[in-house]
């Protein structure tokens, strides 16, 4: 690559990985898209690459050339804390030795039980769980393998995804589809609390954003997130859009449901803690530092419920 147009390297090919790549075309960047398959749609702009960069070979492999590197690779919900760390240390070797910069999609599973608090960038770490140590975990050598000068890294921290092609998210698969076709939605834990959702084109303007700046590196952002509502008023706009009655179906504690089977929800039962206390997410110091503005939810739902107009129309 010359310099004028460096390559960035999106590692994982799943929706936030897929939706950044597009974003990183549309801002004029060369982009390579990495998944263990190499497959999938057609892309213009990007260049599909296959490497399992749990590897520290695949890792090297994948961001061999790249200026810039994003992590957006996740497991299976049962594997994570396995495999998480591994894949962490195989892309920090790989990134460093590349002389790349590192852009993390991260949770907020580090900071546990906020008790309804509003989460900042300056809320407490007070994880209990083993996914959520596990995050804090790897997010302290992200901070501290750039602090001590190994190379940059720079942490984006989304809430629960919405979005086109955003189905394992619990506004997601469970949830569209029954809306449009008149079957029971799950809606999980106290519906009435105020929930926090990403959009998923916002995930990836922000970590391109935070990709673009150097100087964002070095800390944790929260990328960019509309205001909370409660689940129940965000149920009542699918309604509203999807042209008929919702069959809500109260999931109040962990138990299978949709595309959650029950080695999911075994996994996820300890993070259930999301969903009887409010989440709240804080996003306006993205937004004040590099002038990005969430999407309304209003018009993230209009674009996801057309996605999955068109997924269930070509099902049939």
């Amino acid at each position: 690559m010359t310099a004028s147009r460096p390559l960035h390297t999106v590692l994982g090919s799943g929706p936030a990985g897929t939706a950044l790549a597009r974003e990183l075309v549309r801002r004029g960047r060369p982009v390579r898209l990495v998944d263990r398959s190499g497959n999938g749609p057609v892309i213009e702009g990007v260049e599909r690459y296959a490497a399992d960069v749990a590897t520290p070979e695949g890792a090297r492999a994948a961001v061999a050339g790249a200026d810039v590197v994003y992590h957006c690779v996740n497991v299976g919900y049962h594997l994570q804390v396995e495999v998480m760390p591994r894949i962490q240390e195989a892309v920090l070797g790989a990134a460093d030795a590349e002389g790349a910069r590192l852009v993390v999609l991260d949770t907020l599973y580090p900071y546990g039980r906020t008790h309804g608090e509003v989460m900042t960038e300056d809320t407490p770490w007070n994880a209990t769980t083993r996914k959520g140590r596990m995050r804090a975990e790897l997010d302290a050598r992200y901070l501290g393998a750039h602090h001590e000068g190994r190379l940059p890294v720079v942490l984006g921290r989304s809430a629960d995804f919405l979005g086109p092609g955003v189905l394992n998210s619990t506004l997601g698969g469970a949830v569209f589809p029954a809306a449009l076709t008149g079957q029971p939605v799950p809606a999980l834990g106290d519906i009435d609390l105020p929930h926090s959702y990403t959009y998923i084109e916002d995930v990836a303007a922000g970590l391109a954003t935070l990709g673009e700046h150097p100087d964002a590196h070095g800390r944790v952002w929260h990328l960019p997130t509309a205001p909370a509502r409660t689940t129940r008023e965000i149920l009542a706009l699918v309604e509203e859009r999807a042209g008929r009655p919702i069959d809500l179906a109260v999931v109040a504690e962990p138990r299978p449901f949709g595309p959650f089977d029950e080695t999911f929800m075994v996994e996820y039962a300890e993070m259930f803690y999301q969903h009887t206390e409010p989440q709240i997410l804080d996003s306006s110091a993205i937004e004040k530092a590099y002038g990005l503005a969430p999407t309304p939810l209003e018009t993230a739902l209009d674009a996801t419920l057309a996605w999955y107009r068109e997924l269930l129309a070509a099902q049939h």
